[in-house]
């Protein structure tokens, strides 16, 4: 089997055609696709702070099946970051997926690190295939789905009241699209506070400074992801304390919003905040965007706090998943 790797200088119609076999690969599963410049992002940018590879098995002109693999670099150094190898369904049962994670699993020991990161839905066949491969469970993650077409927002307006007279010593910025540089410092520091949500003892918390938030602010204008952000402050002081984002891909429109990270540092927890954020924006969201009919949302299952704020906003549970992890 010739496993070829992409040249994202000249990836010829192997990007596409990847993206193509992603597609077919999950299209059993519920939620929103992911657009080509999504997808793109995905396997040729990664992340701020990392470096990818992609790879492919091209079978009579197609691309079958593929993996994009990110290689943190600013912290995580010990690890590799697997998006799911992807094989067609009529070319799967034939080895091509185990295939794949040998092969990147070597890439991993190749650069001098000694974990393989990996995530799929917890259906049989996907935690099968996991185990059989090597891999060990790790961190149990939750989909979400509130649809805006039949929320009592009524309710939610009077929620985001009630909450609101907790959080009286905070006040509400919010912005359209990419943050400006005024903002990076404090959103880095917001970004870290996310290493407080549930992750695995082998993960490391990611570091965050200006420069880091400055480039990923400009991969979202890149690639088409616009953003609505809202972030709280102490009014006494202006110090930053809560953060939450929605966004729309405008590259392909489909009806969907995309729930990104909240979060409310630990000294500012205990009045609400999170709740405030979450439906300040929400509802702010819903004004600017009103052909969105559903906003899907990530958690792990163990983060019992975001879960309950999740739940009482209207959030239905769409699908399971888990992480997994590969010593290599």
């Amino acid at each position: 089997m010739d496993i070829q790797r992409i040249d994202f200088d000249s990836p010829g119609g192997l990007l596409t055609g990847l993206h193509d076999a992603h597609l077919a690969a999950y299209a059993h599963l519920p939620g929103p696709s992911m657009s080509l410049p999504s997808f793109v992002r995905m396997v040729s940018r990664g992340a701020p702070g990392t470096v990818t590879e992609a790879w492919t098995v091209v079978e009579d002109g197609r691309v079958v099946a593929g993996y994009g693999l990110s290689l943190p670099m600013a912290d995580n150094t010990h690890l590799g970051v697997l998006h799911s190898p992807m094989v067609v369904p009529e070319r799967r049962r034939r080895g091509i997926g185990a295939a794949l994670v040998g092969h990147a699993a070597g890439r991993v020991r190749a650069t001098g690190r000694r974990l393989l990161l990996a995530e799929a839905d917890a259906s049989d066949h996907a935690d099968g295939f996991a185990l059989a491969t090597g891999f060990r469970p790790s961190i149990g993650e939750a989909r979400r789905v509130l649809d805006l077409r039949t929320a009592d927002w009524g309710a939610l307006e009077r929620m985001r009241a009630e909450a609101a007279g907790h959080a009286a010593g905070y006040r509400l910025e919010r912005w359209s699209g990419a943050a400006g540089p005024e903002l990076h410092a404090d959103l880095a520091l917001m970004m870290e506070g996310m290493n407080d949500a549930p992750h695995s003892d082998d993960v490391d918390g990611l570091k965050w400074d200006a420069d880091r938030v400055r480039l990923g602010e400009a991969m979202d204008v890149e690639f088409m992801q616009h953003t609505y952000s809202t972030i709280a402050r102490r009014a006494s002081d202006g110090a930053v304390a809560g953060y939450t984002r929605i966004y729309v891909d405008r590259a392909e429109p489909d009806g969907w919003g995309r729930q990104a990270d909240t979060v409310v540092l630990r000294e500012h927890r205990g009045h609400r905040l999170g709740l405030v954020l979450k439906l300040a924006n929400l509802l702010w969201f819903r004004e600017m965007e009103p052909e969105v009919e559903r906003v899907i949302t990530w958690n792990a299952r163990s983060n019992a706090h975001m879960l309950a704020i999740n739940e009482v906003m209207g959030f239905e549970l769409l699908d399971e998943w888990n992480q997994w992890q590969l010593e290599v």
